[in-house]
C-alpha cells in the first residue's frame, strides 16, 4: 500500500483550516490510517479544530483497547469529539469550532472508514465512485427529492453541514465497509475493493473546484499518486481556488501490481 497527503491554502482564503494525515505504518492495532479534516469556526478556531482533531484522533487510536476497525474508528471520534468540546469550553475564541472527518483503515483488502460532515471518499478504478455520504444540508434536500442532482451543484447553500466533530456532545458518524460483497442498506455500504483501486479523501476544497471527470482523468493520467495529488491541487487552484484544499491518496494494492 502506498500513501500520499498534501494540502494547500488555495487562492481566497488566508489561513489553512485542512488537516490530512496518512500513514501505511501500524497505528495502535490499525495496519494503516488514513484522515482527512476540514475546520470551521472564526480566528484560529478552524484551524485549531481540524489539526487538534486529528492529532488527537491518532493517539486515541494508538492506546484504543477496542477490537476491530469499527469499535477503534467509532470510539476514538466520540473521545475526540469530547475532548474538542472541553477545549472550546476554556477559551471563548475556540467557541463554536467544529470540523469535518473522515478516518479510513485499510485491512486485508478491505477498506473500512468513518465519515462525519461533508469532505468525501472516492474509490477510483474504472469511474469515479463517492462512497461517502455527505452530512449537508443539501445532501439532505436531493435525498428527499428537493431538488436534483445539478440544482445540488451549484446551490448556495451546499457549505452548510449537518453534522460535525465538536457540534454536539455526541457525535454521529457513519461506518463504511468496503470489500467483496456488494451489500447495502440505509446506513451501510459495501462495494468491492479491487486491484487498481485509489482511493482519494478530500476536503471541498477540491471536489467544489474539480469535478469528477477531472479528478479522474488526472488520477488515471499522473505517474504516481504523488504526481496525482499535485495535479489535483493544481487544478483546484487553476479553477478558482476559492477554499483551502485537503487531499488524501492511497493504492491498497500497489505492493502487489502497479497501476500505472
Amino acid at each position: 500500500m502506498k500513501v500520499f497527503s498534501i494540502t494547500d491554502v488555495g487562492k481566497v482564503r488566508k489561513m489553512n483550516q485542512d488537516y490530512v494525515f496518512a500513514t501505511d505504518e501500524p497505528q495502535g492495532t490499525l495496519p494503516n490510517l488514513l484522515v482527512v479534516a476540514d475546520g470551521m469556526g472564526g480566528h484560529k478556531a478552524g484551524d485549531f479544530a481540524s489539526k487538534f482533531t486529528v492529532e488527537t484522533l491518532k493517539e486515541e487510536i494508538k492506546h484504543s483497547l477496542k477490537e476491530g476497525p469499527k469499535e477503534v474508528l467509532l470510539d476514538a471520534v466520540q473521545v475526540v469529539n469530547k475532548k474538542l468540546i472541553e477545549t472550546a469550553e476554556k477559551d471563548i475564541k475556540l467557541d463554536g469550532m467544529g470540523t469535518t472527518l473522515v478516518a479510513a483503515t485499510v485491512i486485508d483488502h478491505t477498506l473500512h472508514f468513518i465519515n462525519v460532515g461533508d469532505s468525501r471518499l472516492y474509490l477510483i478504478n474504472q469511474e469515479v465512485k463517492q462512497i461517502s455520504r455527505d452530512h449537508s444540508l443539501v445532501e439532505e434536500m436531493l435525498r428527499l427529492g428537493g431538488i436534483s442532482e445539478e440544482e445540488a451543484k451549484h446551490h448556495p447553500d451546499k457549505n452548510i453541514i449537518t453534522r460535525a466533530v465538536g457540534a454536539a456532545d455526541k457525535v454521529v458518524a457513519d461506518f463504511f465497509q468496503v470489500n467483496l460483497e456488494p451489500q447495502h442498506d440505509k446506513y451501510y455500504y459495501e462495494y468491492a475493493l479491487k486491484k487498481g483501486d485509489v482511493i482519494l479523501m478530500c476536503t471541498d476544497g477540491l471536489c467544489n473546484m474539480v469535478n469528477e471527470d477531472e479528478i479522474f482523468t488526472i488520477i488515471k493520467s499522473a505517474r504516481d499518486i504523488v504526481e496525482a495529488g499535485q495535479l489535483l491541487i493544481n487544478r483546484a487552484n487553476e479553477n478558482g481556488g476559492k477554499d483551502n484544499i485537503g487531499v488524501v491518496l492511497a493504492t491498497p494494492f500497489s505492493n502487489e501490481v502497479s497501476i500505472w
